[in-house]
């Protein structure tokens, strides 16, 4: 097999979607499958994704006043049994040290698949007055959980996340908190990602293990399955009261702060794939790009291309995240295939006929459109066709979004509905966990939220019948 074969051989996205994932995964050098099973390596480019949506996501916490601090990797056992929801909710998942320097230790430590017990732990230590609130701290940083079945970025055992961790004066205060760490969430997905959200409460089965309330961004995929893209959590007194977070008041009586939890992970570069790839591979949102542009010199060989294409890799990447390739040892052909399989943004061609006009070539990555553009007009021509690309990778999304997301009020429909369109569907609920269950046994799908702006779909629930409470969307997963 050539390299001109290798950059085009992806498995077609509608044969076999799971393969088409892992192809573009490994072939786009995102990350790779290691000896430790069930947990990935992110290679430089799949890393660099990930630096830049923490660099987006950390300035919006810092506007609000969000500080990043470190805690450990270890969790004590004793730690862990402190709030009963939490440890049921993710005992199945926990992986446990039980022996160092060759002797089994006195005490169990759990490698973290959150933080929530440790930090609360701190705060603890940490709180003494209302005068020392909030504390809004959030820690970068790899958790563990030992998913039975794994997909790289998706769900693995080992990922990169961020987990927001705050305490409060008032309950208001703190849901205040979750509400706004919802919102740029949100703007995580849209703004960034190019990615349209679905969001709302997650149903009381749903919810994080020992939250009031969980909040959701759901994000829908190719094929119709959600992701669940970032969660915020309003805990109110269920950890501060087990871990004695407590603070002398404004009235000099002592209380229990109010607590918040929130992340977002690696998950996220996985939305990116699934949401925007296509049959030529990775199609990435500018924003987030790691290389918006790529320089292509043709016929770099002859008198003057390379130095040109310096000139304008120079000029422009003082604005603009920007790669020159000027490998000798592979063909144009092969270039091409082999950045828009990266996803690059925009691939810039220059050549000998184009330099005399003084004119370059711009090839869209999510059209695929080409547009002959002056060489002095190239800096805006550049920021217009990016801003054009986002708008236009979103807009598909949100077409897929709209075509996808129907109505039952029956359970025959929502069993015909999710085989025959998989998507988003909206369905009355009467807030019974059993039907919830029942559903996800029938048909795989279950509550992605309860959405904001409800809507009066029948008076009685579609899976049992009974009166309804509010309208839930459904769907697949992954």
């Amino acid at each position: 097999m050539g390299k001109e074969d290798f950059v085009k051989e992806i498995t077609n996205i509608e044969d076999d979607i799971a393969q088409w994932y892992t192809d573009i995964v490994i072939k786009a050098e995102l990350a790779d499958y290691t000896d430790t099973k069930g947990c990935i390596a992110i290679r430089p480019y799949g890393y660099a994704i990930w630096e830049n949506i923490q660099k987006y996501t950390d300035a919006k916490f810092k506007e609000i006043g969000v500080e990043n601090a470190y805690f450990p990797v270890l969790i004590p056992e004793n730690l862990l049994q402190k709030e009963k929801d939490h440890v049921e909710g993710f005992a199945p998942e926990v992986a446990w040290v039980t022996e160092a320097g060759g002797k089994k230790l006195e005490e169990r430590y759990c490698i973290r698949p959150t933080s929530e017990t440790i930090i609360s732990t701190m705060y603890s230590k940490w709180l003494t007055s209302w005068r020392d609130l909030p504390m809004v701290y959030n820690q970068w940083c790899n958790v563990m959980r030992w998913e039975k079945e794994t997909r790289p970025f998706l769900r693995s055992r080992e990922f990169l996340w961020q987990e927001g961790h705050t305490i409060h004066e008032t309950a208001e205060e703190a849901e205040e908190m979750t509400l706004k760490i919802f919102d740029i969430y949100n703007e995580v997905a849209e703004d960034l990602l190019a990615i349209p959200t679905v969001r709302g409460l997650k149903t009381e089965s749903e919810k994080f293990a020992g939250a009031d309330k969980t909040y959701t961004i759901e994000t829908m995929m190719y094929d119709g399955k959600a992701l669940q893209s970032g969660t915020s959590h309003y805990f109110g007194q269920n950890f501060t009261k087990p871990f004695e977070i407590k603070f002398q008041n404004r009235d000099g009586k002592e209380e229990y702060a109010y607590q918040t939890s929130w992340g977002i992970s690696t998950r996220l570069i996985g939305a990116i794939i699934m949401a925007h790839g296509d049959n030529r591979g990775l199609k990435m949102p500018p924003k987030v790009a790691p290389i918006q542009v790529v320089i292509v010199p043709v016929a770099q060989h002859k008198e003057g291309v390379l130095e040109k294409a310096n000139e304008l890799f120079v000029n422009l990447k003082k604005n603009y995240r920007v790669k020159l390739d000027d490998r000798d040892n592979v063909s144009n052909g092969y270039k091409f295939n082999d950045w828009e399989m990266r996803g690059v943004p925009i691939r810039l061609e220059i050549g000998p006929r184009d330099i005399e006009n003084g004119v370059c070539v711009l090839c869209r990555r999510d059209t695929a459109e080409k547009v002959t553009i002056e060489l002095d007009k190239i800096d805006e021509a550049i920021e217009k066709m990016l801003e054009d690309i986002h708008n236009n990778m979103y807009k598909i999304c949100k077409e897929r979004l709209k075509d996808r997301t129907t109505s039952v009020t029956t359970l025959d429909e929502f069993i015909e509905q999710i085989d025959k369109k998989q998507g988003f569907i909206k369905g009355m609920f009467c807030g019974d966990p059993a039907c919830e269950e029942k559903l996800k046994d029938l048909t795989a799908a279950k509550s992605r939220c309860i959405p904001k702006e409800q809507e009066n779909l029948s008076d009685k629930c579609f899976i049992c019948g009974r009166p309804a409470k509010q309208m839930v969307i459904w769907g697949r997963q992954y």
